[in-house]
């Protein structure tokens, strides 16, 4: 008996081992996306270069939309996961289930946003960009971003239309699970424990239409955008190498009017490599959840519970990814970072340009600008230094 006993103990202090462990993950999880996602923000409203490039708006609402996600729908998860029981009412799991949806549509809508900002930035001539992204433009963008996403959760979820047709299920089910339960009830309780969840289930109609919408069109157009911002990041590498092989003549110094939209595409391009990353894991965190959503309709709900958490917190994590993707990926944010976290320190912020000017100009070749800088050595020689108009816009601090 008491070997038995000892038994049960032991079962019973492995069970709190793994919960303390499954909270400490958790919270370390919700921990990282408040702070670094408070940290974006922060960064961008007192930095002013950062707010000067018109990415950084959508960047910023990002933010917004994963911090939310962090306060608003990861802790009530958690709770869920550890206590192994739902306790807040089958309304606020609505409400709960209809922001989860919103926030993670609002993500990878503003990630589409960001791809089409990047494309005309770096793929079209500077006038097409201004004329195509104007404060008008980006407004209403960023409030779609926040709109559409409404009539794919809130609207349908709240009305329950997610539902219709499953309920129907029960006659089929009944054979197969042995139970008077049909699947929805099936998954909301336990009837080992007699505990309730928050289980959000979808019919085959909505899971189609809310994963299409959702996903699936917003990832083709980012694919297809950021293919051809690599194509033409490809060909200014060639005409890079092509301005090393033939020492390039000057074409006179940049004009006044050239050197601001100069700096704009250089620091906007420099940040096409950071959000193509943030895309790609974006669709690493989020892909399996979506598969997962349009198949289990079609196999009678069959994925097991386990399998829908993993994939639920596997996109959760993402929402605390992307400020570390911006400290090591993005100079002008990694500095902003360490700016805020070291209160201030001069060491820093952005070097000033003191004593001589450094005289810049200007080359061309097959329609590609490029800046030639002549860096005074020590030893009082002069070095000619060849930058293209997408290189790293800190590089050229010094010609501005």
């Amino acid at each position: 008996m008491d070997e038995l006993d000892a038994n049960v103990s032991a079962k019973e202090g492995f069970k709190s081992v793994e919960k303390v462990v499954l909270l400490t993950f958790l919270s370390a999880v919700i921990l990282m996306a408040i702070l670094g996602n408070l940290l974006v923000m922060v960064a961008v409203c007192r930095d002013r270069q950062l707010r000067k490039i018109k990415t950084n708006y959508f960047i910023v609402s990002l933010a917004f939309a994963d911090l939310l996600v962090s306060v608003l729908v990861m802790p009530f998860g958690a709770i869920e996961l550890v206590q192994d029981i739902w306790i807040y009412g089958e309304m606020f799991c609505l409400v709960r289930t209809s922001l989860d949806v919103l926030l993670t549509t609002a993500s990878i809508f503003h990630l589409c946003c960001i791809s089409l900002d990047r494309y005309y930035a770096i793929c079209c001539q500077p006038l097409v960009y201004r004329n195509k992204m104007t404060p008008l433009r980006i407004a209403l963008m960023l409030g779609g971003c926040w709109v559409i996403p409404t009539f794919i959760s809130f609207l349908p979820i709240m009305q329950g239309w997610n539902n219709i047709g499953i309920i129907d299920l029960e006659r089929i089910s009944k054979p197969r699970l042995g139970q008077d339960l049909h699947v929805i009830e099936k998954r909301k309780v336990n009837q080992n424990s007699n505990s309730t969840y928050c289980i959000f289930m979808v019919n085959k109609p909505y899971a189609i239409t809310c994963s299409v919408v959702a996903f699936y069109i917003p990832f083709l157009l980012m694919v297809l955008a950021y293919y051809r911002i690599y194509v033409t990041a490809k060909e200014h590498a060639h005409q890079i190498q092509m301005l090393q092989r033939a020492g390039a003549p000057t074409e006179g110094r940049l004009q006044p009017t050239d050197q601001h939209s100069t700096h704009r595409m250089r620091t906007e391009t420099k940040a096409a490599k950071t959000l193509c990353i943030i895309m790609g894991c974006f669709c690493l965190c989020w892909a399996p959840f979506f598969v997962t959503n349009i198949v289990d309709p079609f196999v009678d709900y069959t994925v097991p519970g386990q399998v829908w958490t993993a994939f639920l917190w596997l996109g959760y994590i993402n929402s605390g990814l992307n400020p570390f993707l911006y400290a090591f990926l993005n100079k002008s944010f990694r500095r902003a970072f360490l700016i805020i976290l070291c209160c201030d320190d001069e060491r820093y912020r952005r070097p000033s340009i003191l004593g001589q000017t450094v005289p810049c100009s200007t080359t061309t070749i097959n329609g590609s600008t490029h800046v030639l800088r002549y860096t005074v050595l020590h030893s009082g020689h002069q070095e000619l230094e060849k930058l293209p108009i997408h290189n790293d816009p800190e590089s050229l601090e010094s010609c501005f």
